[in-house]
């Protein structure tokens, strides 16, 4: 189980004295039992890896906000900080699909659903059904938007 290999990775982060991979870990942690309480389950029991996989993905998706946020306001320390602790995220995560992959499987989509700009919310959510967790929302949302131009 992911959550059970996140729990032991803290106590190597501890023995290493990696401070920035310890805080991610711990983060994880406590979202993960946040994610069981808000599911109405006991902080003792264990996601499973699809649920851990959820809260990981929404931990990295804050991480890039913030990093966007950062670069906007010119804070250059924080945004090292979020970038770092993105990667650590990250290594968690299945390798997602390439631009060029998702542009080649929207455009094949589109031409199954028909590129009618009035019925991008329905062709955005057939997409994503199928590639959750194997794309990156926003990249799917790029290649929409440029085929249906």
């Amino acid at each position: 189980m992911l959550q059970d290999t996140i729990k032991s990775q803290i106590k190597d982060a501890m023995l290493a004295k990696d401070t920035v991979r310890l805080d991610v870990l711990r983060g994880m942690s406590a979202a993960f039992t946040n994610e069981l309480v808000a599911k109405g389950k006991k902080p003792q029991d264990v996601l499973s890896d699809e649920e851990a996989l959820a809260v990981i993905t929404r931990l990295s998706k804050q991480r890039k906000d913030s990093i966007e946020q950062y670069e906007k306001a010119n804070r250059p320390e924080l945004v090292a900080e979020e970038t770092a602790q993105l990667e650590i995220l990250k290594t968690f995560l299945p390798t997602l699909m390439s631009k060029e992959e998702v542009t080649a499987f929207v455009q094949s989509k589109m031409s199954n659903l028909g590129a009618d700009p009035t019925k991008k919310g329905m062709i955005m959510g057939t997409i994503m059904r199928e590639l959750k967790g194997k794309a990156d929302g926003s990249d799917v949302k790029e290649a929409v938007d440029a085929l249906l131009k």
